[in-house]
């Protein structure tokens, strides 16, 4: 693959420099306004404006897992991988409108802080560690490094210029985060626009070699219709289940994304969980007041639709010139044929320029995401940690120098553990290494937020047997189930594996983990009086939602509803 040429070194540091001059503008800003306490170093609070929540929302969730991995089990899958995307289009508005108002009402600003309000400080103390170490070993690590490597291997594969591109990498970040949430906020706008440019010139490269591929000309509507007619397989939503004759192929997709069936499952927790139960998401609105929060996570809904676009589809693009005979060097990358090397197979055939506009793309979606989960770390670790046990008497100041001090260690630390990945990130792949160990968790967590706010008589000891139920069944279901109780119940169907073993797809593992949690927490809820005294009070008024709310969601609907029909 070509390195970078001159120009596409110029296109970097133009978006280098507009990025960081905009955020110190902001910052500038915010300092002559007098208005640089612990609230709005963390949260922003009440500057946010709803484009701004709505951009940052997306710029923290686009990273280099969804464009490598998801454009990956895009080449391999389809389009059927796009559920993540439009699924979690549906999760947003149900966030817009039951949760946030929830939170905004009982003056939440962090995840650990719900948890005591609504059970006791036991619960939140155990969550909030819990949540310190899955951002730092799990997603700021695993985020830093997928991100290195990709660009690494765009820049030519140098092993030294590996570690120049974490150390940059990190301390971009650093100079991003150490402005805090308001400054994250509206750089992530720059980072959207970026991204969405960069994205949609790589899909126009996509799709005009299909094009050309077929003898089509540079025509990127018949290339995306050639697509459609080389490769229908691959733009089905609903995978079929696999019969007794299926080859591994069939099963390995249907494992990863099970049919319809993972519609009643996993899907909605993996979505309402990560959009709807996570500092690193929520924290964006929790400083606006309501209208704005709402129209800004219905805004981020919006672009979610059109996401697959983006991080997608250049995937299938890859697949189809591959079955035809392109891109065999590209796929074959180290000798060995990978999926994930799909994107940066088709970012080689990008022009100079051009190159250098989708490699600032790439760092904007990195950037964006790092900053804004060590920013989660640094809020989580001072409001909840370090105010409430560590130093009960501390000031704005000290609060937010705190969080810069946490941040930096937080970055330093994510460092140490890529600089030779100790952590084993490469062999699992940095996508599958985030979904797995973040999955373990999601229907315990999910399970404790969702009784929490809309049943009144749940409990503490309910939400901690909860968390601990909820991983516990997660091993089971996906480790032990299959031994234990046979391939075929009426539960689930484990499907034959390359290694000779049985698996149960991880999507049916979460929603059965989050179904007997749920039974087991309301099972402890029900000893226990008919209303909590913590519970929340929750008012039908709260969750009615305004015209242009509703316009919105509606649009929403509307617009899934097409895609569905379209690619069912």
């Amino acid at each position: 693959m070509n390195k970078f040429s001159t120009i596409d070194y110029i296109v970097f540091v133009i978006y280098f420099f507009l990025v960081s001059g905009y955020g110190y503008w902001v910052y500038s800003r915010k300092k002559s306004a007098k208005i640089s306490g612990s609230h709005d170093f963390f949260l922003a609070e009440g500057s946010l404006t709803w484009w701004a929540i709505g951009a940052s929302l997306i710029a923290s969730n686009i990273s280099a897992e969804q464009f490598i991995g998801a454009s990956g089990q895009g080449f391999t899958v389809g389009i059927a991988v796009a559920a993540y995307e439009w699924i979690a289009a549906i999760a947003l508005i149900i966030v817009a409108v039951w949760f946030i108002p929830i939170y905004l009402k009982n003056k939440i600003f962090t995840m650990p802080q719900f948890l005591e309000t609504r059970y006791n400080p036991t619960v939140s103390l155990i969550m909030a560690i819990f949540w310190l170490f899955l951002y730092v070993f799990v997603n700021l690590t695993s985020i830093l490094y997928l991100g290195a490597i990709c660009i690494n291997s765009l820049a030519g594969g140098d092993s030294a210029m590996f570690h120049w591109i974490i150390i940059g990498l990190a301390a971009f970040s650093l100079v991003i985060a150490f402005g805090g949430m308001k400054v994250i906020g509206f750089t992530d706008v720059i980072q959207v626009l970026v991204l969405v440019i960069g994205g949609l010139a790589t899909t126009y490269i996509a799709l005009t070699l299909v094009s050309e591929r077929f003898g089509l000309g540079k025509d990127i509507l018949a290339g995306f219709n050639a697509m459609l007619k080389d490769s229908p397989d691959h733009f089905k939503m609903i995978l079929a289940k696999p019969g007794q004759n299926a080859s591994q192929a069939d099963i390995n997709k249907y494992l990863a994304l099970p049919g319809i069936a993972m519609y009643f499952a996993g899907q909605w927790i993996v979505n309402l969980n990560y959009w709807g139960c996570n500092q690193y998401i929520t924290q964006r609105a929790l400083g606006a007041d309501l209208q704005t929060a709402r129209k800004g996570i219905l805004f981020a809904g919006l672009m979610k639709l059109a996401m697959p676009v983006i991080v997608i589809l250049p995937g299938i693009a890859a697949y189809v010139l591959y079955k035809n005979g392109g891109l065999q060097h590209e796929m074959n990358a180290g000798g060995k044929f990978n999926g994930d090397n799909a994107y940066s197979a088709i970012l080689g055939f990008l022009p100079s320029g051009l190159k250098g506009l989708s490699i600032a793309a790439l760092t904007a979606a990195i950037v964006a995401s790092l900053a804004g989960k060590a920013n989660s770390i640094s809020t989580i670790f001072t409001m909840d940690i370090y105010k409430k046990y560590l130093k009960k008497g501390a000031d704005e100041k000290q609060m937010v120098g705190m969080g810069k001090i946490i941040i930096l260690v937080a970055m330093v630390l994510s460092i140490m553990l890529t600089w030779k990945d100790l952590l084993g990130i490469g062999g699992e792949g940095g996508f599958t290494y985030i979904q797995k160990y973040t999955g373990y968790f999601s229907p315990g967590v999910f399970a404790m937020f969702i009784l929490g706010m809309f049943w009144k008589r749940t409990t503490g000891p309910a939400a901690i047997a909860g968390v601990l139920s909820g991983f516990a069944l997660s091993i089971l279901f996906n480790d032990f189930a299959p031994r234990l109780f046979g391939n075929e119940t009426f539960l689930y169907t484990a499907f034959h594996k390359a290694n000779g073993t049985y698996e149960i797809p991880f999507l049916i593992c979460m929603g059965l983990s989050f179904l007997f949690t749920m039974i087991i927490m309301i099972t402890i809820s029900l000893a226990g009086p008919k209303i909590n005294p913590k519970s929340f009070v929750l008012d039908k008024t709260m969750f009615k939602v305004d015209p242009t709310t509703l316009a919105l969601i509606i649009t929403t609907l509307l617009l899934l509803a097409a895609l569905y029909v379209k690619f069912w």
